[in-house]
């Protein structure tokens, strides 16, 4: 392990069949007045929303609805939700659904009171709070981002063609998140899916980095095979309870700042996905699984050993009579089978990409350095050519 770092992680999970129990307790500890965060209503579909507002008025809240939260949650949703917290003075915001409902809601908490436009202060100058900030909790329907237990908060802006993470501090943490994998059984399976390959994608922006003996690596490499037999067991039977609470823990322990203590980062498959998103509003998860092998297979000469390990170790690749090239090659490979196998897009023109975009989708890529390799702009179109071409 290199470097220093420090590592906390306020908190609380609630995890089971029985998880939406302890909601009671833990809203004795804010305010009167809850903004109720949801997506198009299929939580009203479920049963939930009704069970949720039944413990809400239990405990003598004020429900301020605030529905709607896309997919990929814009810029002028966030201005209308924070018109509604400052409006009616909300104590405590309750998120119910996905990733982009939970990044929605932290997004919110951090905004509702900020004196300049948050989108300017948080995501193009990426500033840190200095505003009072809104309590936020979590009721997960869908996996894959981890905002459950984390900072970061996503939000797009289709006028300025930019998709942007921010990733706040633990005083932006959801206090607490319920997670009952039965919650997440309705959810259409390229949804499923999408979610699955952000899980993986978290776990390998974290991987593909340094080259120390790292007890993180360990898990990661854990972490992975777990996921990829449970979503194999999932996409059969999308109601195997083992296979969609596996799941689930994995997504929260990919992105809950564990994996990236002691370690640098790469991230760039996330850069360059977002900003296809930012054109598309396609899907996140499958905006990463089409641009992902591209990048792997650019850098992969440039961190070879931990290529080779991963093909070993993650997808059991024999490295008898074989170079280590051949052995890293096989190892994306048989990620790619994989991939086809849970029905992963791989070619952005699926998502809605033409070839007029790339140079836009390219510009809009922030190009970081925590990897195997920095990018160049013109780097970041040829991953753009090769997926065009299912590559």
């Amino acid at each position: 392990m290199l470097g220093n770092f420090c590592y906390s992680n306020p908190t609380k999970l609630y995890f089971g069949e029985n998880a939406l129990e302890y909601l009671t307790d833990e809203l004795k500890h804010y305010g009167t007045v809850v903004q109720l965060v949801y997506g198009s209503g299929s939580i009203k579909k479920s049963g939930l929303y009704d069970q949720v507002v039944a413990i809400l008025k239990a405990c003598g809240k004020t429900i301020v609805e605030d529905s709607g939260v896309m997919p990929n949650p814009t810029v002028e949703k966030l201005y209308q939700g924070c018109k509604l917290a400052k409006e009616n003075q909300v104590d405590f915001i309750l998120a119910v659904g996905g990733g982009s409902v939970c990044d929605y809601a932290k997004a919110l908490s951090v905004s509702a009171w900020c004196e300049e436009d948050p989108w300017d202060k948080y995501y193009l100058r990426m500033e840190d709070v200095s505003n009072k900030i809104i309590p936020v909790g979590c009721i997960l329907t869908m996996v894959g981002t981890g905002s459950e237990m984390n900072g970061g908060a996503v939000i797009t802006n289709h006028a300025q063609k930019l998709k942007i993470g921010h990733v706040f501090g633990e005083n932006v943490f959801p206090k607490f998140s319920i997670l009952n994998p039965k919650l997440t059984y309705t959810l259409p399976k390229y949804q499923m899916v999408a979610g699955i390959y952000d899980i993986m994608n978290h776990i390998t922006e974290q991987y593909f980095s340094g080259e120390d003996d790292n007890t993180t690596d360990y898990l990661a490499e854990g972490l992975m095979r777990s996921l990829i037999h449970s979503s194999r067991v999932a996409v059969q039977n999308p109601e195997d309870y083992e296979a969609r609470s596996n799941i689930m823990w994995t997504a929260t322990w990919a992105l809950n700042t564990l994996l990236a203590k002691g370690k640098a980062t790469d991230w760039m498959v996330h850069m360059i996905g977002q900003s296809v998103g930012a054109y598309t509003d396609a899907t996140h998860g499958m905006t990463l699984a089409a641009v992902s092998l591209p990048y792997y297979r650019m850098i992969c000469p440039y961190g070879l050993q931990k290529f080779k390990r991963f093909a070993t170790n993650v997808w059991d690749v024999l490295p008898n009579g074989k170079t280590d090239e051949q052995i890293a090659a096989e190892g994306l490979q048989r990620m790619k089978e994989w991939m086809q196998e849970i029905g992963l897009v791989l070619n952005i023109q699926e998502l809605g990409v033409t070839e007029d975009m790339l140079e836009g989708i390219a510009q809009g890529t922030f190009l970081l350095d925590g990897g195997y390799k920095v990018l160049t702009k013109q780097d970041v179109v040829e991953i753009l050519k090769q997926s065009m071409q299912g590559e």
